[in-house]
């Protein structure tokens, strides 16, 4: 049994290492490859390229990098016709894995959508490229499945993996006992996992951050960042700032910190999920250029972008889209971040709405079944070969008689 994987963002990779992890528990011979990140080389995945390092969002920041995704598109082509995995699965990362779908099919090899794209939100009219080159979409949302099943796409409800990944992640206590105050609220910064996304929000938080230090000079800042240079880079805008904030920078320590905050400010991303899942209220970022704001504008369709807003139909987290100059998103988010910190009746309002959604969709054991629609299909796959094998070896011994 032989799986290709192709993951670009932080999260895919993160999904597809659970899930890789998973198959290999219940078919230890199982061999997976392909384009992913850090998480999914832990899990014993053979990586051919971080593709977790392209991570990039819209047309503008793409361009760039077209030659490079032109070859790793040829060599997954190439890697398809010389290893010839029995099934691709994909996760998210949309514009570069609709080619990597594009290319097994034309080698006949089936493809799994795991953790589709949200086309629902920005491009309803590629659902034609899902009927076109995926045999399987796997959706971890209710409202996402019935939209796919609607389009008249193979599409099955198997919850979401960000859940399970919260329930088996063994917290650093010690960790938490050390950065945890009883006399000093605690506010989570979380600046995105993309370079872009840190490099254009960070200082708008840093901003935000430093407002209500002026307003609440007794609260605590943790940052939590996805990778030692992206720490670097925010450690030195700090450090420009030349203002001593109570700003402590980890790498590796997200889910500890989003457990033991009061409350957070983030950039958007499925992280959000996991603020569900620990109920720690949050206000939500998006900063963009002009250029990918007036495309967002043409193309996004959906009022709410967070998904625990998404999910609930109205605003759990507040969601500032921040275009040219900062002040105004800063503005609002010092507001709501200062609104609950004055209050702690309104911080605990907050926390229990975000309770209420979580008792609704809250379930664990994503993983486990997408492991078992995989190996279904990886199962009836071998199966469909070796009938084809043998007819064919009939028809061979037929035409010597």
């Amino acid at each position: 049994m032989h799986v290709f994987f192709s993951a670009g963002e932080a999260s895919g990779d993160q999904h597809a290492a659970h899930l890789i992890a998973e198959l290999k528990r219940r078919r230890p011979e199982l061999r997976a490859s392909g384009f992913g990140g850090p998480a999914m080389d832990r899990a014993g995945c053979a990586v051919l390229f971080p593709l977790t390092t392209m991570a990039v969002m819209g047309p503008f920041q793409t361009l760039p990098l077209i030659w490079k995704f032109f070859k790793l598109v040829q060599q997954a082509e190439e890697y398809f016709k010389r290893h010839r995995p029995d099934l691709v699965i994909l996760v998210d990362f949309p514009g570069f894995n609709w080619w990597i779908a594009s290319k097994a099919k034309a080698a006949g090899i089936p493809v799994i959508y795991y953790m589709p794209p949200q086309l629902w939100a920005w491009a309803p009219w590629r659902i034609r490229r899902v009927r076109k080159y995926i045999d399987l979409v796997l959706s971890g949302l209710t409202f996402e499945t019935e939209w796919y099943a609607k389009r008249g796409v193979p599409v099955l409800y198997v919850g979401h993996p960000f859940f399970d990944e919260v329930a088996e992640h063994q917290l650093d206590k010690s960790f938490q006992r050390e950065w945890t105050s009883d006399t000093a609220p605690t506010v989570a910064l979380l600046p995105g996992s993309r370079r872009q996304e840190v490099i254009r929000s960070w200082p708008v938080i840093l901003e935000a951050a430093r407002q209500l230090h002026q307003r609440h000079p007794h609260v605590n800042f943790l940052v939590a960042n996805y990778t030692e240079s992206q720490r670097r880079f925010c450690v030195e805008q700090y450090q420009q700032l030349q203002q001593e904030l109570p700003l402590s920078f980890f790498v590796g320590k997200t889910s500890e910190i989003i457990d033991l905050a009061d409350c957070a400010i983030m950039v958007s991303g499925s992280v959000s999920l996991e603020m569900l899942a620990r109920r720690t209220p949050a206000v939500v970022l998006y900063r963009m250029s002009w250029p990918m704001y007036l495309f967002a504008r043409l193309l996004i369709t959906v009022k709410h972008m967070s998904l625990p807003n998404l999910i609930a139909g109205r605003t759990l987290m507040p969601e500032y889209v921040s275009v040219g100059s900062p002040a105004p998103a800063t503005a609002a988010i010092v507001e709501d971040i200062d609104r609950w910190l004055s209050d702690s009746r309104k911080l605990e309002a907050a926390r229990e709405e975000l309770e209420q959604l979580r008792q609704q969709i809250y379930t664990t054991g994503a993983t486990g079944r997408v492991a078992e629609v995989v190996l279904q299909r990886l199962e009836q796959s071998l199966a469909d070969d070796r009938e084809r094998a043998a007819a064919w070896i009939d028809a061979r011994s037929i035409s010597r008689l």
